[in-house]
């Protein structure tokens, strides 16, 4: 299943607007492009019903907000909503300061999303209405380890049941969860923490896979996540001696590039409980 759903973005190339951050804009457009769908950025608010109008999904990711790019959230939201297109939230450092946890609650609440990525912090973030995180990244006290597994599979099943979304909360062990189901996912390399983007590219990418598959959207987040994970192993074992973090994120990128739905099928590293 995981590998169909990559077989229906390469086939139906779904066009995602984007409004992200400038510091991984350009990853994110080339994560989208390697996985087979076709990116398109804008953040002006006269500009962005219109590119919401032509595209299948829109992603927010709310890492570097302004004022402008806020007023530009909510018209292209309202726009995929009227349009039933599929809408991502990734909550950037969320909790991290007033801004973002302020703004990233009203989306939740004026918008309606289909998907949910962060990591745990973030997550735990949105669903307390308060919290904190280390900059942009989790905080090391809520990291989702084996030992408190089944506490943090019950939070992501309630959350997702009470947003109505799919959840996708990513770290050393991911977690992608409807109100039914939670995907355990343990693709991944600790070395990926050491390239800013990852998790930008990734929601990017998690929106082309929901665009692409509007009816098994659970499954294509799942798919995406555990794709991600998968290209950050293989990045992580061609790598060569006196390479680092620059060179890994290329690796990483080629081999979103070159996955294929026979790669991923058997890679793909999960269970659902």
């Amino acid at each position: 299943m995981l590998g169909n759903c990559l077989k229906n973005v390469k086939k139906s190339t779904p066009l995602v607007h984007n409004i992200t951050n400038y510091v991984t804009v350009n990853d994110v457009a080339n994560a989208i492009l390697a996985c087979g769908g076709n990116p398109i950025m804008s953040d002006e608010p006269d500009d962005v019903a219109d590119i919401t109008s032509i595209c299948g999904a829109l992603n927010i990711n709310i890492g570097t907000l302004n004022k402008r790019s806020i007023e530009a959230m909510f018209l292209a939201g309202a726009k995929a909503n009227e349009l039933g297109h599929p809408v991502l939230l990734d909550p950037v450092g969320a909790g991290a300061s007033a801004l973002r946890t302020n703004t990233a609650m009203k989306i939740m609440k004026e918008i309606q999303l289909d998907v949910i990525r962060g990591n745990i912090s973030e997550i735990k973030t949105l669903a307390l209405g308060n919290g904190t995180t280390k900059g942009v990244d989790a905080d090391a006290a809520d990291t989702v380890t084996e030992d408190n597994l089944e506490q943090m599979i019950d939070f992501v099943k309630d959350f997702a049941s009470r947003t109505h979304t799919i959840v996708a909360i990513t770290g050393a062990i991911d977690l992608v969860a409807d109100a039914e189901k939670c995907y355990v996912i343990r693709n991944g390399r600790p070395e990926m923490s050491r390239i800013t983007g990852t998790g930008c590219q990734l929601s990017g990418i998690a929106a082309a896979f929901a665009a692409a598959n509007p009816d098994h959207k659970t499954e294509a987040v799942a798919a995406a996540v555990c794709m991600m994970g998968l290209a950050g192993e293989i990045g992580v074992s061609r790598m060569q001696k006196g390479e680092g973090n620059s060179s890994l994120r290329s690796r990483i990128i080629d081999a979103i590039y070159n996955m294929d739905s026979e790669t991923l099928r058997k890679g793909a590293d999960y269970e659902i409980r």
